[in-house]
């Protein structure tokens, strides 16, 4: 309209990198656990990891947010202010037991020890969970770059090499496209088994077709 020549090089977006995220496997899981000296850690560790949670959405976990009899959690303000519930395994259930009977706050699952515990109404300190769990990777010589975040890659990767239908973990994960989601599927032991099967049987019949070709 204005008779102006289009600047392009601020209109082209460069393409985004997708990298795929480092996982932990279940041993290396458990290896942490076990190294995390202090009960508060160690069990938003195991919650977090347990139902596929973002670092924020764990630490604002509140006591009426858990359905015993019904065997879930409610997460509410996600990732796009959405709400969504998670399957909430008996193990984990009895961890949190565990830990709230340790401190009794009425309301937060995860309150902040810096305050009177049993009143708080602040959650645990961000920076404080991830430097406990750079510490416990340390001690056990995990020298990877990883972050609670690989908590959760690493849950979305363990269900999908147990079998639980794609569809199932984007529901879980909160993931609004399938496309998200399914990036798991290159990170799974079972699918990489599968690739490299699927790849000598073709290079397989290939040889087969290269060698009975005539001269």
């Amino acid at each position: 309209m204005l008779g102006r020549q289009w600047d392009w090089i601020a209109i082209v977006k460069p393409p985004q990198v997708k990298r795929l995220p480092d996982i932990l496997s279940q041993q290396d899981l458990v290896d942490v656990l076990r190294a995390t000296q202090q009960m508060r850690f160690r069990a938003y560790f195991l919650v977090t990891y347990s139902l596929g949670l973002r670092l924020s959405e764990a630490l604002s976990l509140e006591v009426g947010d858990i359905d015993a009899d019904a065997g879930r959690v409610h997460v509410r303000n996600g990732k796009g202010g959405k709400d969504r519930l998670v399957p909430l395994p008996q193990t984990t259930l009895n961890a949190m037991r565990r830990f709230w009977c340790m401190h009794r706050n009425p309301r937060l699952l995860f309150p902040n020890p810096s305050d009177d515990i049993a009143r708080t109404t602040r959650p645990m300190d961000r920076g404080g969970v991830q430097t406990a769990f750079k510490a416990a990777l340390a001690d056990v010589g995990i020298v990877r770059q990883l972050s609670i975040h690989n908590l959760r890659h690493s849950y979305a990767t363990h269900l999908l090499e147990a079998g639980v239908d794609l569809r199932e973990i984007q529901a879980a994960l909160g993931h609004v496209s399938p496309l998200t989601t399914a990036r798991y599927t290159q990170l799974t032991a079972a699918t990489g088994a599968n690739t490299r099967v699927g790849l000598e049987r073709m290079m397989t019949t290939l040889s087969r077709l290269w060698k009975e070709r005539p001269a």
